[in-house]
Parts: C-alpha cells; sequence; structure tokens
C-alpha cells in the first residue's frame, strides 16, 4: 500500500455523518461520551456546515444536511471504560436500546440508537 499522509489528530479511516440537528447532536456526544469539540464551520444560517469532535483519541466528522447532502446515518463501535454507566447515560440522553447489554467473551457490551438514528455498539473489552 502507497504511503499517505494523514495530518496529525486524524485516522486513516474517520465516520462522516449528516443529520438534521447536528447541534443536538453534538451536545449528545459531549454529555455521553465526553466528546470535545475540534473544529467547528458554520453556513451563514448558524447551521453546522462542517464540525470534528476527538472522543478519546478518534475522531468524528458530521454536519447538517442540506439540499445536496442528505441525511446519512451511521453504525459506531466505541471502547468505553464503563459500559453499563454508558449505556445508561445515552438512554438518559433520548437514545432508545436496540440491544441490551450482555457478557460476551470479549468483555461487555449493549447497543443503542441515538435520537438522530446512528448505533452505537457500546463496549468495555476485558484485556487479555
Amino acid at each position: 500500500m502507497d504511503k499517505v499522509f494523514i495530518p496529525q489528530g486524524y485516522q486513516r479511516v474517520m465516520p462522516y455523518i449528516i443529520m438534521k440537528g447536528a447541534d443536538d447532536f453534538l451536545q449528545f456526544m459531549k454529555n455521553v461520551f465526553g466528546a470535545t469539540e475540534k473544529l467547528m464551520h458554520r453556513r451563514e444560517s448558524g447551521e453546522v456546515m462542517h464540525a470534528e469532535v476527538f472522543i478519546g483519541d478518534s475522531v468524528i466528522m458530521f454536519a447538517n444536511a442540506a439540499d445536496q447532502w442528505q441525511p446519512m446515518t451511521a453504525g459506531l463501535y466505541i471502547h468505553v471504560a464503563d459500559v453499563d454507566a454508558t449505556y445508561k447515560l445515552a438512554l438518559q440522553h433520548g437514545a432508545t436500546s436496540v440491544n441490551e447489554i450482555a457478557d460476551q467473551d470479549y468483555g461487555r457490551s449493549g447497543g443503542v440508537q441515538d435520537p438522530f438514528g446512528n448505533t452505537w455498539w457500546i463496549t468495555t473489552t476485558n484485556p487479555k
């Protein structure tokens, strides 16, 4: 594979999610996953044109839907320190359960759908 320049703080593959209510999505990620805002560009209307957040060392990019950019949801797999607490927090902030928390061979995991239609697989992995 060819060498590719990847700017510091970015990964080779990053999700880019488009939705209605990008500001509320940002708040959801801050409240549930401790996201920190990395970059924010707004349209003249004030809507999010392009935004980036860190969750841990990972970047999620997102924007408000526009005429040429219709909503696109994502499935996201996230490692957390306490799956039970994070799952509960997601539900408190408007997510719905898609998979109850259960012990797995690799650790403990559950799934939620956020109010924007994205599915988050929340996992605490057992160290080997």
